[in-house]
């Protein structure tokens, strides 16, 4: 059992000790801690607002009302959109003019973890040094309840995903006659959660025919609620079934989309954001792109290809917010699925990614795995090395950075390594004395031995 606690939230696993777990009383003092840090940051404004939402899994709603009701004894005005997805409360705060947003979920987790991810004023995620000073407050149990008088309202919304879905219809390339009139035929898997009401409501909207795989959000994932290919053989034998176009996965909070091509092969994680991108490219007549330094370099291909820029940041969303920013990025992301549109929001968003995407089959007329086999083919390979705590992580790093010091290395998060044809990503655990290994090469063998060779040197070192 688990609790963890860091700048972008809480969280842990159901039941157990406080401190050692998410229990009721944990939740409560995070969000008091939220909440205080909100009311110092707003200063005398005379209402604070803060919208809420939870994905489907069986704890959401004892969590929310935690959540809710110490945000009213805090004496801040609570919208709870009940039942709803990671981007459409990062949609609904700055519509609502809301200070703040709290998401109710662990994502792709399996169903005994919980959290609570913040939002600011523009339903972004908080930045370091934000999360830093909620996380001292709820150490010191510095917290600034309301008196009976001043005590905040709950407020229950509703439409919270259909205001997102038609948000995404007034986005300037997203071509709604197109794919109406392309007929579609779509399975979806929700994974029993959120996304089993927000897919199907999106593409029946645009004309799309949805096959329903798992939609009920009851919070019980029927496989491993990560979208990777080792927990999709069931959607992937329906879409071939049902001669479907192609397949749609989401994670339980509906932030990451990975996609399944007609013939019930991955169009893989890594080429959602490249597909988005190559579309809004096209679009656009170029521009920049960013993803993090462990996502497949097809992006930076296709980026170039429409003579446009690609950048990469460190891992976790925020980074990458901030240097889509900096860097003016039409679109960007992660190469787990995430697409980043900020004509949209800048927040992963699989909805906004499923209107692209159809968007993009619709124009081109071309079949899911016609597309996939368009792009550059890279192969990925995920590992790990397990350490004694006694070990120096820090010093490997810098060990294997200065042991590649004539290629091109970036240490701005852990150690890439860029060869020619392929690349390794090193970045240590912040909780376990473990180093991941990310590998891409031209093949799976090419990949996998790269790493393995990567593993072998760090041995040595130790």
């Amino acid at each position: 059992m688990t609790l963890i606690k860091s700048i972008s939230g809480i969280r842990g696993t159901i039941g157990g000790k406080v401190n050692d777990n998410l229990t009721p009383v944990d939740a409560v003092k995070f969000a008091a801690a939220y909440g205080t840090w909100l009311k110092d940051k707003c200063g005398n404004k005379e209402e604070i607002k803060v919208v809420i939402g939870r994905d489907a899994r069986i704890s959401g709603k004892m969590i929310s009302s935690l959540v809710a009701n110490t945000l009213v004894g805090l004496g801040i005005q609570v919208i709870d959109l009940g039942l709803s997805t990671t981007p459409t409360v990062e949609t609904i705060v700055p519509l609502e003019e809301a200070d703040g947003g709290i998401i109710l979920t662990a994502s792709h987790n399996p169903k005994q973890w919980n959290a609570l991810k913040l939002l600011n004023e523009k339903g972004e995620f908080l930045n370091g040094e934000e999360g830093a000073k909620i996380l001292k407050i709820a150490e010191n149990d510095a917290y600034s309840f309301a008196e009976v008088d001043d005590l905040g309202s709950y407020n229950k919304a509703v439409g919270g995903i259909d205001t997102h879905i038609e948000e995404i219809f007034k986005l300037d390339y997203i071509n709604l006659e197109a794919i109406k009139n392309a007929n579609f035929k779509v399975v979806v898997d929700g994974v029993n959660s959120t996304g089993g009401i927000a897919i199907p409501a999106l593409l029946k909207k645009l004309g799309v025919e949805c096959v329903e795989l798992y939609c009920t959000p009851n919070g019980h994932f029927p496989h491993n609620p990560e979208p990777l290919k080792e927990h999709l053989t069931d959607i992937s034998n329906l879409v071939v079934e049902e001669k479907a176009d192609f397949g749609i996965v989401v994670d339980p909070d509906v932030d990451r989309l990975a996609l399944i091509c007609e013939d019930g092969s991955m169009f893989g994680e890594e080429y959602t954001l490249v597909a988005c991108a190559d579309y809004i490219l096209e679009k656009n007549n170029g521009g920049n792109t960013v993803s993090n330094l462990s996502s497949s370099r097809a992006l930076r291909d296709v980026t170039e290809k429409h003579g446009g820029t690609y950048q990469a940041s460190a891992v976790g969303e925020v980074n990458v917010v901030e240097l889509m920013k900096s860097t003016n990025a039409i679109i960007g992301g992660e190469g787990n699925g995430g697409i980043i549109y900020p004509a949209a929001h800048y927040g992963r968003d699989s909805l906004v990614g499923v209107a692209l995407f159809l968007s993009l089959l619709a124009e081109r007329k071309v079949s899911c795995k016609a597309l996939r086999e368009s792009y550059p083919s890279y192969f990925m390979s995920k590992n790990k090395i397990q350490l004694t705590p006694e070990i120096n992580v820090d010093l490997i790093l810098e060990n294997m950075a200065k042991k590649y010091e004539n290629e091109n290395v970036s240490t701005i998060d852990g150690v890439k390594v860029d060869f020619p044809t392929e690349w390794v990503h090193l970045r240590k655990s912040n909780t376990e004395p473990i180093i991941r290994i990310y590998t891409e090469s031209d093949s799976q063998e090419n990949a996998d031995n790269l790493a393995q060779r990567i593993i072998e040197e760090i041995k040595e070192i130790i």
